[in-house]
């Protein structure tokens, strides 16, 4: 992996986490804000996407670290960070983000409402990027050299 890439990884990954991390400041502060289509609104996710294994409740944050951790060190052993190192980073410090969350406020800090046409259940940067890497792994995956 190149110096640059690695530049670009670790600023990658920085840039998430503290923007993920700011937003959440901003909404825990009291900012609320409503449309027709579209709220900001503070929600407390104990589980993980659409709710699911809230049953965990203290053990989830544990499990979702352990995984944050392996999923680091394959990437690092399997040296896949050279083809993939934007979408491991944009995975890596949202996941960081949502954990420490688990860790501060016990769920994850959710406040993105899209209410138009259908409702849609409450999400944040973080869960953006999380989809955004995964549309980059499988476009990275599938394009020739």
């Amino acid at each position: 992996m190149t110096n640059r890439k690695k530049a670009i990884f670790f600023a990658a990954l920085a840039g998430v986490f503290l923007i993920d991390r700011l937003v959440k400041f901003i909404v825990l502060s009291g900012f609320r804000w409503d449309s027709e289509a579209l709220s900001i609104t503070l929600v407390f996710n104990k589980g993980v996407a659409f709710s699911l294994f809230a049953f965990l409740g203290e053990w989830l944050k544990y499990i979702q670290l352990l995984i944050i951790v392996g999923v680091a060190v394959y990437a690092f052993a399997a040296k896949l960070l050279d083809r993939y190192f934007l979408p491991l980073a944009f995975v890596l410090g949202a996941g960081l983000s949502n954990v420490l969350d688990r860790f501060i406020h016990g769920g994850v800090v959710d406040y993105i409402h899209w209410h138009y046409w259908f409702d849609f259940p409450i999400f944040n940067f973080a869960d953006v990027m999380i989809d955004t890497a995964v549309l980059l792994f499988l476009w990275i995956g599938i394009k020739k050299n």
